[in-house]
């Protein structure tokens, strides 16, 4: 359930309200993993969407929670699947149904868990979006529109250049304080030139920041003093009051169209980029590893194939012999 935490994955939206009738088991997990295990509020949120549905389908077939067979699980699975819901989604799903029966089973309230060898359907991974150096470059060298406000400009390029320059998260962007403290989610250290955020699970990391993000960084802290009242954040609205991720994904957007990149960018897509082209220049992929706060070096591999793609296509554009007939480069080799 770790990749429900993930901003990348699901947008900022109002969460539909609870159901009224929420069964008494599920009220009694969600407050469990809420307050024994800890688990991030928008991770609980998830898990009580995934849980509606669960007792949705089970007052559908006429059972109760605690009597839901495996075969009523693959049953539902694959309605998810047929209604075109994809397979990381149905995943996601199963975990969050897997972690409630195995909570009733310690609870000894069911003697087996209905999904404990149920698997979603398979879907090829898709390759993580990210910019070439050059559009990375360009967007984060772009100063800002025409007539737009000095301190919006200055704004707005600091948070490019951290998101680019130290591959930061966008939730650990936004927890960001002006200043260290015990209640700070995460701050800079500039004399060390150091960004010290927490991360997922709530594990802190520190990541160097890189001296353009420095010279960004001083340039907003001034600017800063404009807007600034009594919030302790690093980015602040116009307002005075700590940004929220929906707020920089657009001006993210806005910002990359208006610099000239085809793509409109997403925060994520330069957290792949920093690891992509970190990657290419150091081939380390451990270091990347703890750069990016991945608990599991299987999912920082997923940037050697991102690495490959960028290697086989400077093949296909470099080499004199990429191209002759009944010759194929790397990576399009059948067998």
């Amino acid at each position: 359930m770790a990749g429900q935490d993930a901003s990348a994955v699901f947008a900022e939206a109002a969460l539909p309200a609870p159901v009224p009738d929420n069964d008494p088991l599920v009220e009694r997990y969600l407050e469990h993993v809420r307050i024994e295990k800890r688990l991030a509020q928008r991770t609980v949120e998830l898990y009580a969407l995934d849980l509606q549905k669960l007792q949705a389908n089970c007052r559908q077939a006429g059972v109760a929670l605690t009597e839901a067979q495996n075969i009523h699980m693959r049953r539902w699975v694959a309605q998810m699947h047929s209604g075109g819901r994809s397979g990381r989604g149905i995943a996601l799903i199963l975990s969050g149904w897997r972690g409630f029966y195995t909570w009733l089973g310690r609870e000894g309230l069911v003697s087996s868990n209905p999904v404990q060898d149920l698997r979603a359907p398979k879907a090829a991974k898709p390759l993580p979006k990210a910019l070439s150096v050059d559009e990375a470059v360009q967007l984060a060298a772009f100063e800002g529109a025409d007539g737009e406000d000095p301190a919006l400009q200055a704004r707005d390029q600091c948070i490019t250049e951290l998101l680019y320059g130290c591959g930061l998260r966008i939730g650990e962007l936004t927890g960001l304080d002006v200043v260290a403290s015990h209640q700070a989610r995460g701050w800079i250290d500039l004399q060390a030139a150091e960004a010290h955020v927490l991360g997922k699970g709530s594990k802190r990391r520190s990541v160097p920041v890189g001296s353009k993000a420095l010279e960004a960084l001083h340039a907003w802290l001034a600017a800063r003093s404009v807007w600034a009242k009594d919030d302790a954040a690093l980015f602040i609205s116009q307002r005075g009051t700590r940004l929220t991720p929906q707020h920089i994904r657009v001006r993210l957007k806005q910002r990359s169209l208006q610099a000239g990149l085809a793509t409109p960018v997403h925060p994520h897509m330069l957290r792949h980029s920093f690891a992509s082209h970190v990657l290419q220049s150091s081939g380390d992929l451990r270091a990347v590893q703890e750069l990016l706060g991945h608990a599991n070096i299987t999912t920082t591999q997923v940037y050697t194939r991102l690495d490959f793609q960028h290697l086989a296509k400077v093949y296909d554009a470099a080499h004199p012999r990429a191209t002759v007939a009944g010759l194929k480069p790397p990576g399009k080799q059948k067998g």
